[in-house]
C-alpha cells in the first residue's frame, strides 16, 4: 500500500523529495526500491540538492534491489557527485545485480573518476562484463580503446560482439 501511494504521487504529479526520504525510511524493502525507481525522475524542492544524497545512502541497502534501483536512478539522474559510492558498489557488491546496475550507471554518468570501476568490471561474471563493455561508451581515451580491444577475445560472444560494434568493426 505504501508503495502504491508513491506511484500514485507521482501519477498526480505530486511526489515530493520529503516523500522519497520518508519511504527510503520504510522497514519493508519494496517501498524503499519503489521510492530508488521514482527518485530517477522526481523534480522540485531539493531534487538536486538533497535526493542525490538520500539516493547514495541506498547505495548501502541491506536490500541488493534496493541497491540495484538506486544505483540506476543516480545513472539517470547522472549525478557526478555520487560516482566514488557507485565505483564501490560496481567493484565490491556481492550482488551481480548490484555491481550490473552501478556499472551502467557509471557509464551513463560518463565521469572519469568511474572509469577505473568499469574496467575493473571487464573481469566480472558475464552479465557484469558485458554491461561494462557498453558502458565503456561513455568514456574515451586510449585505455578505453585498448580495453575494447581486450574484449575481442573476451569468453563471452556479446562481449566481443559489443566491442566489435564499439571499435566500428
Amino acid at each position: 500500500m505504501r508503495a502504491a501511494r508513491l506511484g500514485a504521487l507521482d501519477r498526480l504529479g505530486s511526489l515530493r523529495v520529503a516523500d522519497l526520504g520518508e519511504a527510503f525510511r520504510d522497514p519493508d524493502p519494496t517501498v524503499r526500491r519503489r521510492a530508488a525507481v521514482l527518485g530517477a525522475r522526481c523534480g522540485g524542492t531539493g531534487s538536486r540538492s538533497t535526493l542525490p544524497s538520500l539516493l547514495s545512502d541506498r547505495l548501502e541497502d541491506g536490500d541488493p534491489l534496493v541497491v540495484e534501483a538506486a544505483a540506476w536512478a543516480l545513472g539517470e539522474r547522472r549525478d557526478r557527485a555520487s560516482v566514488p559510492s557507485i565505483a564501490r558498489v560496481a567493484a565490491d557488491h556481492h550482488d551481480p545485480r548490484c555491481r550490473e546496475a552501478a556499472v551502467a550507471a557509471l557509464g551513463a554518468i560518463g565521469a572519469p573518476d568511474g572509469l577505473a570501476a568499469v574496467l575493473g568490471a571487464l573481469a566480472d561474471r558475464p552479465p557484469v562484463r558485458r554491461r561494462a563493455v557498453v558502458a565503456l561508451a561513455g568514456f574515451e581515451g586510449p585505455e578505453v580503446e585498448s580495453a575494447l580491444e581486450g574484449c575481442l577475445d573476451d569468453a563471452d560472444w556479446q562481449v566481443r560482439q559489443a566491442a566489435e560494434i564499439l571499435l566500428g568493426r
